[in-house]
């Protein structure tokens, strides 16, 4: 399976950062800290073991080390990570969920982009 490409990520959201609104942006994410909010990008997004999410996320590709509480949709690959937490649904292309990861909620295969469309049209703050 292939990695996640966090090379080019322009955006990092701190430890001691917590951020309370919605976050859209155009490239990748690594978050540390906390956000209390939707995150939108067309990038990938990391959620460090430190971070905590409580809000919907979309992007390209998503690695969760934290603890996410909100819906989540990926046009490629999701991971979850061994000491992760996901309490929502998870909508994604491919999924890799590691030893220990903690999922609550409904997972959907994607085939065709229009679900995350669709999704993302029905979701409202």
């Amino acid at each position: 399976m292939n990695k996640i490409d966090f090379q080019n990520v322009h955006t990092m959201i701190g430890t001691d950062a917590v951020i309370e609104g919605k976050v859209e942006l155009k490239g990748g994410l690594i978050v540390y800290g906390t956000i209390k909010g939707n995150i939108t990008t067309d990038g990938p997004v990391r959620i460090a073991r430190s971070a905590t999410i409580v809000g919907d996320i979309r992007a390209s590709d998503i690695h969760i080390g934290g603890t996410v509480q909100g819906n989540v949709f990926v046009k490629e690959r999701a991971v979850l990570g061994g000491e992760s937490k996901l309490h929502g649904d998870l909508v994604y292309l491919r999924l890799l969920i590691e030893d220990g990861a903690e999922f609550r909620g409904n997972c959907m295969i994607i085939d065709d982009q229009t679900i995350i469309s669709e999704s993302s049209s029905s979701n409202t703050e």
